[in-house]
């Protein structure tokens, strides 16, 4: 018979969540090729989902103003509650993988194959949906104006504050991934998504594969931000964001739980 949950709540407790996203990094890294390129791109344009919604929530309005950017928070988390409940492979939320490498229960290959992989097929789906809102028209007007002063603004960040940025949004990220593992129910998944995702916009932090659609809807939306400031912005951001993921939060609940097997 099973015990009921001293806590009352039917979640749960952090070492099975452990436990949980361990056994999940094994399955992300057996994935056949075909299987995981494809989920990538949906994660991408899921991820792009999000910050097409949070570009119009941000148009006409004070984009400093706080209450403003935790609206957009809550409506960008619409990407990341689109890939964990619909299924998708998102680069940010695999640094979490990195447990399942820690105890050699995933080779170092493996894991950077579904880092590279998942990487590319994020930026494709990303791209291929900024592409697909330039042709729809929305950017010729004040969504663009904003969707360009959104891409300035990241072109603007040095390496410092860029990868800094990104490390501490992964980190946020990859607890609101963890938490989604605390959840049995996908209502609970998207509670569990929403506070941390909006915290992460609403402090201006940097997700990569946002920016792999952001950045090319400024583009198209008439930003002059030089390629070479864009490239930039998404390197770093990306080594911060395996900092902040990987070491941050993988390594940390590794630590924390070291009895996995």
């Amino acid at each position: 018979m099973r015990q009921p949950n001293p806590t009352g709540l039917d979640a749960y407790k952090p070492a099975e969540i452990a436990q949980l996203v361990e056994t999940a990094g094994v399955a992300k890294a057996a994935l056949p090729a075909l299987q995981m390129l494809t989920l990538a791109i949906l994660a991408g344009a899921f991820i792009g989902f999000g910050g097409a919604a949070y570009t119009m929530v941000m148009t006409g309005v004070d984009s400093a103003y706080g209450p403003a950017r935790f609206l957009g928070g809550v409506v960008f988390s619409l990407g990341l509650i689109l890939v964990i409940v619909g299924g998708a492979e998102l680069f940010t939320g695999n640094a979490l993988m990195t447990m399942a490498a820690v105890d050699r229960r995933v080779t170092v290959a493996a894991l950077l194959r579904n880092w590279g992989l998942v990487y590319l097929g994020n930026a494709v789906g990303a791209v291929g949906l900024a592409l697909a809102f330039g042709l729809t028209g929305l950017l010729d007007g004040p969504m663009g104006i904003m969707a360009a002063r959104i891409a300035d603004a990241k072109a603007a960040l040095g390496p410092v504050e860029a990868f800094t940025r990104g490390a501490l949004c992964n980190a946020l990220v990859c607890l609101a991934v963890w938490l989604t593992f605390a959840a049995r129910t996908a209502a609970g998944k998207i509670l569990a998504i929403l506070w941390p995702i909006s915290g992460f916009v609403l402090l201006g932090l940097e997700h990569s594969v946002a920016n792999m659609y952001l950045l090319p809807q400024g583009l198209l939306a008439g930003s002059t931000a030089p390629a070479t400031a864009l490239a930039t912005n998404i390197l770093w951001v990306t080594l911060g964001n395996v900092l902040g993921g990987a070491g941050g939060v993988a390594l940390a609940y590794r630590l924390a739980y070291p009895d996995l097997r």
